[in-house]
């Protein structure tokens, strides 16, 4: 068991003890409540019926007092009961997380519809088992995408990154400021924090002018009808206000569709207002003094004359008022009072309004901060792991020691060093199937991306200049626009092609198994020729492929490197040791593979 395992369990095991210690005494407290009570009655009972009424009220009082504290006590063990429960989930979370135990792991609350473009698909960035489901810790579904929207972009940014970054190194140092964010959301409530009712009640609803007009007439039929009815009781006028009342009624139920809509999204709106409130409050609050970074970039939050906490207390009282009018019976009461509907309508438009720029601003700093929460979470999980040096002068363009695939389990997982000297490079990576060629690409490539989103990376040392990103890995047909794999594969090696000849940062680009969709000699053809295009081009590239014949082109240009995985046979059975070693492949094992298997196969001549 490994020692941040170990940790993670015994952790676990001392908040199971606590907990059921806990639920022990509330069990108690629960009996004494109960004799508490039948005591205190019965007590009562006996001493105003047989004894003295006057003197019941003293055991009565007693047993008042009595329960109550009984009943304070028991909900502190209950509260108390609650947050370890929340802890003990913490960490198993983490714990299942660390182990890559997936079926413990909350799976992304983003649509699993959503499509996924081929660098997420080969990479195994989003959806199941993804390093965006293994990463992800957000509370908000905001956050969710901000987190796949860094791990899949194409194009760097190493500005945005470097200052993602430097918050994020912070935020691994503050696990009570991460691990308190979310127990203030889940002691609320489990369903994720949907920020977009927030911009929906921004944009919903008629025009600010004729909600105000509606709350003006209104309020001046409401004012009629009293004065009228006050007049009618003193005898002063007949009963007027009986047809002033029926022209409100009728007015209020032909314009009341007008603001309808924009009420209901405020009664939505009630219960995020709580969550993002308390959570608000929180960052608000939270000391930044030795966090310059964090600091500064949570600033919006600490504007002591624009609190984000004040607006929205505002505007939950709206919302709050608004609800009333879910109950027929004090919708009808609170309408005939005032125009209870028509006035807080033009109260949170008032609101809306204030709010209409400061909101977006607030929802995308909250939405990042919990992108670069779940990024320090991660880190902090893998204190083996390193943040990557990125810049635009490093030489060679990419250097990384004890690199490692983060999706691999482990106790399995076997790291290799490597470096590409400058661009216009090509690796050729020859090797048996099963070798590791497809995986280490793979890790290239995966810890690219979490170096470009801010995270740390499974290397011991990481080194790279900021490149974009184009893979040509796992390439799917399409029976609707009528793709064959082959086809799809030329389309993936054009726009490679394209992007490599345009204007930007240099490309680094992965491939494995050109063109297997055609035969031999049209594919080691077709390869020669295209890999020969690429050399030299803007960008660097790893192709991975059992063509040992392509490992000649090395012979014909500096450029390109031969690299191989090994695979050995032991007391019969095929053995890899998955380390990258320099020079092309001697051997093959396909045909090792197939009698293993107990396959027919012809001698070797």
């Amino acid at each position: 068991m490994r020692r941040g395992t170990s940790f993670h369990t015994l952790h676990i095991q001392r908040l199971e003890k606590k907990i059921e210690h806990l639920k022990s005494i509330s069990r108690r407290f629960s009996w004494v409540r109960m004799g508490v009570f039948i005591s205190g009655g019965v007590t009562t009972a006996v001493v105003t019926f047989r004894i003295d009424a006057g003197l019941g009220w003293i055991p009565f009082a007693t047993t008042v007092i009595a329960f109550s504290v009984v009943a304070f006590f028991h909900k502190t063990s209950e509260t108390w009961i609650k947050k370890f429960g929340f802890l003990r989930d913490l960490k198993s979370d983490q714990l299942a997380r660390v182990n890559l135990d997936w079926g413990k792991i909350p799976d992304s609350r983003i649509s699993p519809d959503r499509p996924r473009h081929s660098l997420a698909r080969d990479l195994d960035l989003t959806g199941p088992r993804s390093l965006h489901t293994l990463i992800d810790t957000a509370v908000s579904t905001g956050g969710s995408l901000r987190l796949e929207e860094w791990l899949t972009r194409t194009e760097p940014d190493l500005d945005r990154t470097i200052e993602r970054q430097s918050v994020v190194r912070e935020l691994v140092k503050l696990p009570r400021f991460r691990d308190r964010l979310r127990f203030l959301f889940f002691s609320i409530g489990k369903d994720k924090l949907e920020g977009d009712k927030l911009l929906d009640w921004i944009t919903a609803g008629p025009p600010p002018q004729r909600i105000k007009t509606l709350t003006r007439c209104s309020s001046a039929f409401v004012v009629l009808n009293i004065g009228l009815f006050l007049l009618n009781i003193t005898g002063v006028l007949p009963a007027y206000w009986v047809i002033t009342l029926f022209a409100y009624t009728a007015f209020y139920f032909l314009n009341i569709r007008t603001i309808d809509g924009f009420l209901e999204v405020l009664t939505d709106l009630d219960e995020e207002l709580g969550k993002f409130k308390k959570i608000v409050q929180y960052i608000e609050a939270a000391p930044y003094e030795r966090n310059e970074n964090l600091s500064r970039f949570c600033r919006l939050f600490q504007t002591p004359d624009h609190l984000p906490s004040k607006q929205l207390r505002k505007v939950k009282l709206a919302a709050a008022a608004v609800g009333l009018r879910m109950n027929p019976v004090l919708r009808v009461f609170l309408n005939l009072l005032l125009p209870w509907d028509f006035l807080f309508a033009n109260l949170a438009s008032a609101y809306r309004k204030q709010a209409a720029q400061a909101i977006p601003r607030w929802l995308e700093i909250w939405y990042k901060l919990e992108a670069m929460i779940s990024l320090a979470n991660f880190a902090a999980l893998h204190p083996d792991y390193v943040f990557p040096k990125m810049a635009a002068g490093c030489k060679p363009v990419f250097k990384a020691a004890g690199l490692g695939h983060p999706l691999l389990p482990p106790e399995s997982k076997i790291c290799n060093d490597f470096s590409i000297r400058k661009t216009g490079d090509i690796a050729v990576i020859t090797g048996s199937n099963m070798a590791g060629k497809s995986t280490f690409i793979k890790t290239i490539g995966i810890n690219l991306c979490l170096a470009n989103a801010g995270g740390p990376v499974n290397a011991s040392e990481f080194e790279s200049i900021p490149f974009r990103l184009h893979t040509c890995i796992h390439i799917q047909d399409s029976l609707t626009d009528g793709f064959s794999t082959f086809y799809a594969e030329v389309i993936c090696l054009k726009v490679l092609l394209e992007r490599l000849n345009s204007p930007g940062s240099p490309l680094l680009y992965l491939i494995d198994e050109i063109f297997r969709g055609t035969n031999n000699r049209e594919r080691l053809i077709g390869s020669r020729s295209y890999l020969k295009s690429l050399v030299a081009l803007n960008g660097v590239g790893l192709l991975a492929t059992h063509d040992l014949e392509l490992a000649a082109l090395a012979s014909e240009s500096a450029k390109i490197s031969n690299y191989h995985f090994r695979d050995h046979v032991q007391d019969g059975r095929l053995t890899f040791d998955y380390r990258i070693h320099s020079g092309p492949s001697r051997t093959t094992n396909a045909l090792k593979i197939m009698r293993t298997e107990g396959l027919p196969v012809e001698d070797e001549e």
